[in-house]
């Protein structure tokens, strides 16, 4: 429940005095010291005190993130894991609100990837108040013609590493982390290729047998490794990446490929970039976004939202590999 102003109440925002919201997971750890750190970098800055307001098993964040809309403040924090982050940001895409993320999670993919510290929910705060705002780029994900759209801000994908999230155990992830997801990879490399068509901007669909078919918005996971190298969250496209390991010795390729940033001409991985993109199958695969399970799909349709929020992350220098404009 809101610990401040209700659903609907319009803020001190307009007659100038900015106020942030705090959509915060009260199961993660460090949740007061975020609490307290946004309440102290409000005061701090001269900001009106912060609307707090908690997720639900029920809803991760979306409510929550219309609740704030609804408030007319100026500045919305997600902190929890990518979920939250995700399920906050479908909700600002395409408003004026700017946002900003405090990761408490176990992935923590956006985070990374714009070098928000994952270890240090104070320093992460700070940067929401106080760091360079960017517009970035969002991928909606269209499953099985469905009439509503969801949204992506790092990669989602269909086959073998949507199967990996929904199998990774909880109480792994408790004790030992990312490395969770180590385990139920090598648990879930045997299986057999599906038959996909894939039209890339509209053009003529080509076939292909893969485990995995994924869209990237920025390149960077757990452990440093950079499934989609180069992907720029600002660019205005997404990189697709299929996965077709031949035989026993495949997944050595994909791996190989991977490690060389994508460079060589094995078929076993293959990179694409574009606006739009589209996956039909012939029976359905598992389905992720941003980490999070959402099912099966027989049909994926991917499509770029170019700068469409607007985000906010620490000042300094920024790998060019992530944005077009390395400078804050």
């Amino acid at each position: 429940m809101p610990t401040d102003a209700p659903s609907g109440t319009v803020t001190e925002t307009s007659s100038g005095v900015r106020r942030a919201a705090l959509v915060i997971n009260p199961t993660k750890q460090s949740t007061d010291e975020v609490r307290q750190a946004v309440e102290r970098v409000s005061a701090e800055d001269g900001w009106e005190a912060p609307l707090v307001i908690e997720t639900t098993k029920d809803d991760p964040g979306s409510g929550q993130a219309r609740q704030a809309l609804d408030a007319g403040v100026d500045l919305v924090i997600a902190a929890g894991g990518d979920g939250t982050v995700r399920c906050v940001a479908e909700e600002l895409v395409g408003t004026d609100t700017l946002m900003a993320l405090v990761p408490l999670g176990t992935g923590n993919l956006l985070a990374r990837n714009v070098d928000i510290a994952v270890d240090d929910p104070t320093a992460a705060v700070e940067a929401a108040f106080r760091g360079t705002e960017r517009s970035i780029d969002v991928v909606h994900l269209t499953l099985d013609h469905a009439q509503e759209t969801q949204v992506f801000l790092v990669m989602a994908g269909l086959g073998y590493d949507a199967a990996i999230m929904s199998d990774t155990r909880e109480d792994l992830k408790d004790r030992v982390g990312w490395l969770a997801y180590v385990d139920a990879g090598i648990r879930n490399l045997p299986g057999e290729p599906a038959h996909a068509s894939i039209s890339i901007d509209g053009a003529e669909p080509f076939e292909c047998r893969l485990r995995s078919v994924m869209g990237g918005n920025c390149g960077k996971i757990m452990g440093g490794l950079e499934i989609f190298p180069g992907a720029k969250i600002d660019d205005g496209l997404m990189d697709l990446m299929t996965i077709a390991p031949k035989g026993k010795l495949g997944w050595l390729a994909v791996l190989g490929k991977l490690f060389a940033r994508g460079k060589g001409r094995d078929p076993s991985l293959q990179y694409y970039q574009c606006l739009t993109a589209e996956v039909s199958l012939r029976e359905p695969l598992a389905v992720q976004l941003d980490g999070d399970p959402l099912g099966e799909a027989k049909h994926l349709l991917f499509e770029v939202k170019p700068k469409s929020l607007r985000l906010r992350m620490p000042l300094g220098y920024k790998d060019p590999a992530i944005v077009s404009d390395p400078l804050p």
